[in-house]
């Protein structure tokens, strides 16, 4: 298996960024968001809107996608994380087996800065980033119009 890594120069094609946001939004589960914020997240990563860019790592087993992860920039180094997880999700038939903890380790290791992720508490997931070295430090609290 290997991971691919794409950002502002090296890009992903329009149908790269449809193939991965269908494979995010199905394979995400209950936790997920939806495909068009998914969309968004990889054209920002990728830099086709305007912002900062960030990665799309792509774990692939003979050319079919069986997990991936996206990250952000956010450019506020002074009072929140340089980068932040948006997405992550591995095929179904392929959990248990590493790839996951794979993604998030090639992606501390590969990213300059502090990253952080919001997750639901319920996720099952949670343990997995506490053990690879993640902290819960605020709680988040949003004004919904």
């Amino acid at each position: 298996m290997t991971i691919k890594t794409f950002d502002a120069f090296t890009r992903l094609s329009i149908n790269d960024i449809n193939r991965i946001a269908n494979f995010l939004h199905e394979n995400s589960g209950a936790f997920g968001d939806g495909k068009s914020a998914i969309k968004k997240s990889l054209l920002y990563a990728a830099k086709e809107i305007p912002g900062l860019g960030g990665y799309v790592f792509v774990m692939e087993h003979k050319n079919e996608v069986v997990g991936a992860l996206v990250i952000n920039k956010t450019g506020m180094k002074e009072y929140v994380p340089e980068n932040i997880l948006v997405n992550v999700a591995v095929k179904q038939e392929y959990r248990g087996e590493g790839i996951a903890k794979e993604l998030i380790n090639y992606t501390i290791k590969y990213c300059k800065g502090d990253i952080a992720l919001h997750i639901n508490e319920n996720n099952p997931v949670v343990k997995l980033f506490e053990n690879r070295g993640f902290k819960p430090k605020n709680i988040e609290m949003v004004f919904e119009r």
